[in-house]
Formats: C-alpha cells, structure tokens, sequence
C-alpha cells in the first residue's frame, strides 16, 4: 500500500473511533438531560404538514389542538415550521394567555431551503442540521404524539415514534392519530396484510388512537397527562 492510501485509511480510522466516541458521549447526555427533566414538564409533540395552508379546514383544527392542550398547561413541541405545525405553536400561544398557564411552545427547526424561517409563535427554539439528531430530540422531549395529516416526513416521525415504543427503547405513551379519513387506509393495510402475515404483533396496535376531532385527541392526552402529574406528585 502506498504512504498516500495508508495515510488516507488511517486517519479514516481515527475519524470512525471519534465518531463513535462523540455518538456515545451525546446518547449519554442525552439520557442525563432526559432524567433531569422527566418529572417537570409534560409535553405532546404535533407532527403535520408544513404545506397545509391557513384557509384551510385542518390548520383551524390543529390550532384549536394547540389551543385547548394549551389551557392545560401542556407544552406544545413540533417542528416549529409553516403548516400545521404554525397551527400547533400558534395555538397553543393562544392557549397560554388566555388561561395565564406555564404552557410553552416548542419549536425543534431543521435546515430546509424551503423553510428558512421559524414560525413566530415559539417560545423556545432549537435548530438542527440533521434529520437524524432533531427526530432522537423530539422523542427525547415528549411524553406523547400526536399525528395530524401530513406527507412523507410527518409518516417518517410516525413510524420513528411507533417503532421505538415497540423495541421498548421508548416508554409507551399514547399516539394519536388526527384525521380518520386520513390515516384510517394506512392502519388498514398493517393490519390486513403485516399483522396476517406476522411481522408485527396485535398488541402493537394497542397504544394507537384514531381520532376525528381535538377533543377526542384532547381526552386521550389530558388522561395520559393525569398519570403524568400523579405518578410525580
């Protein structure tokens, strides 16, 4: 082997062991912050559409989402865009000041050409470069998720979300589906087809709620965040 490709592999190897030394380092702080936090805040994330527009039916209804989860002093954390998640922070900063409760609106924002601004309803925001990084935050930051129509990054979170709970690298807790008609066809197929067929179990089902309206997806939240705040009384 020639100086030239030696010197190449064996700074590729040293790059590798700081890679892996640098990605155990963060999950380990990552886990720190997670305890440090567990028992102060509540949070449901919103994942949804950054293409649905303010005209239309779903934003009002993801805002109204934001709004009433808000009343309760729920902290509100989405991807902190244009869309349904605007709906979301927009709401819930509705919610806050009308209730006067310690609500925040979260907002975790990643690098998008097409999405270079933050929406104006956060009160705290955290950018990230990576898809990867910003979806083990999300998890890391929530206690429940709520799905509200979207395309292939809100079924990316969904999915993210689902699978973790199931390999129990998550705790359970409630995913809500908003919007029958929208998801109803997607868990239709899982069931008739990757359940019949044995590649995922029934009882993977079991924490998945559909839901039509915000206050049906407003009950399952509130009785979730009700052994919250009684398991850290």
């Amino acid at each position: 082997m020639s100086k030239r490709k030696s010197s190449r592999a064996e700074r590729k190897t040293h790059l590798d062991k700081v890679l892996k030394s640098l990605h155990h380092r963060t999950i380990l702080i990552e886990e720190e912050l997670k305890e440090l936090e567990s028992d102060r805040f509540y949070r449901t994330c919103i994942f949804g559409s950054a293409r649905i527009k303010e005209e239309d039916e779903e934003y009002e209804e993801v805002f109204q989402l934001g709004r009433i989860l808000a009343w309760r002093g729920i902290d509100i954390l989405t991807g902190g865009g244009p869309g349904l998640m605007e709906a979301a922070n927009k709401g819930a900063k509705l919610g806050q000041e009308e209730k006067n409760t310690k609500s925040m609106s979260v907002g975790l924002t990643i690098e998008l050409e097409w999405e270079p601004e933050a929406n104006n309803h956060l009160d705290i925001k955290r950018h990230h470069q990576r898809f990867s990084s910003r979806l083990d935050d999300f998890m890391r930051l929530s206690h429940s998720v709520i799905c509200t129509p979207g395309g292939i990054g809100t079924v990316l979170e969904l999915f993210f979300t689902w699978q973790l709970i199931q390999v129990k690298h998550l705790q359970k807790c409630p995913i809500v589906l908003l919007d029958e008609s929208f998801w109803s066809g997607l868990l239709d197929w899982f069931k008739n087809t990757s359940l019949k067929r044995g590649l995922v179990s029934a009882k993977d089902f079991d924490f998945i709620h559909i839901v039509d309206t915000p206050d049906e997806a407003f009950e399952i939240i509130s009785k979730h965040h009700d052994e919250f705040l009684k398991k850290n009384k």
